[in-house]
């Protein structure tokens, strides 16, 4: 494919489109194909715009804010009574979930 970083003017072709279906298995008609390839340039012309942007003295960034594993506290509580647990259990053996066999 023609998509690589650092260059300009990128395209992308009918054979690229062909390519991308394949790979995904999507059994296109001739007119998707065609509408998907004048999509995806649109998509690309739009995105060369970034390329006129400054961004001298701006650091690379991952992620918009620099938050980094926002989680809550772990705090231990009460889990249910096996007795109401199996209740809704189709089948039970032992006081366990009794499944059938996925294995021969």
């Amino acid at each position: 494919m023609l998509i690589q970083r650092g260059v300009e003017n990128l395209s992308i072709t009918r054979k690229d489109v062909d390519h991308v279906a394949k790979l995904a298995r999507l059994d296109l008609s001739e007119n998707e194909k065609e509408l998907f390839t004048g999509q995806l340039n649109a998509i690309l012309k739009y995105a060369e715009q970034l390329n006129g942007l400054n961004t001298e003295g701006i650091a690379p960034t991952s992620h918009a804010m620099p938050l980094v594993n926002v989680m809550r506290e772990d705090v231990v509580t009460p889990s249910l009574p096996i007795e109401k647990v199996m209740a809704n259990a189709p089948d039970q053996e032992d006081g366990q979930f009794k499944v059938p066999a996925v294995l021969e």
